[in-house]
């Protein structure tokens, strides 16, 4: 990397770059004491309306058993509830309050505003290029 002093691989500049993000998302989510994974679970929630909990873990590409601890730690804090699912009386739903949804929706603001932030040194044209890039990288 000719521009720079160091000589960081193109992996390590990436995981550098992931790191500070993943920092930055964090306090961001601070105000709420939400954690990452309960903010994606509420993200999930607010797009799709209710879901099965089997659903929302793969959704979050977690576990079952993880998915049913964040939604434990979601409806004890009254962000989201359980449902009985009126198509199969077996199964539960489960779907944000009013409270998850007005904390979802500054949630969703805030990470906007944050990555605005993170990304807003890039004129137009870089960040179009690095959405190519890292939607075929995640491809």
């Amino acid at each position: 990397m000719t521009e720079d002093t160091t000589d960081d691989s193109l992996a390590e500049t990436f995981w550098a770059v992931a790191s500070r993000l993943r920092r930055q998302t964090r306090e961001s989510l601070a105000p709420w004491d939400i954690t990452p994974s309960q903010s994606r679970a509420l993200g999930v929630l607010g797009r799709h309306g209710e879901v099965r909990p089997g659903t929302l873990a793969e959704h979050l590409r977690i576990a079952p058993r993880s998915a049913t601890e964040v939604i434990d730690d979601l409806q004890t804090r009254g962000l989201v509830e359980r449902r009985g699912d009126p198509a199969d009386r077996r199964a539960t739903l489960v779907a944000l309050t009013d409270e998850g949804n007005r904390v979802s929706t500054a949630i969703r603001a805030a990470r906007r505003a944050e990555a605005d932030r993170f990304f807003g040194h890039l004129d137009e044209t870089d960040r179009a290029e690095l959405a190519r890039i890292l939607r075929t990288l995640r491809g």
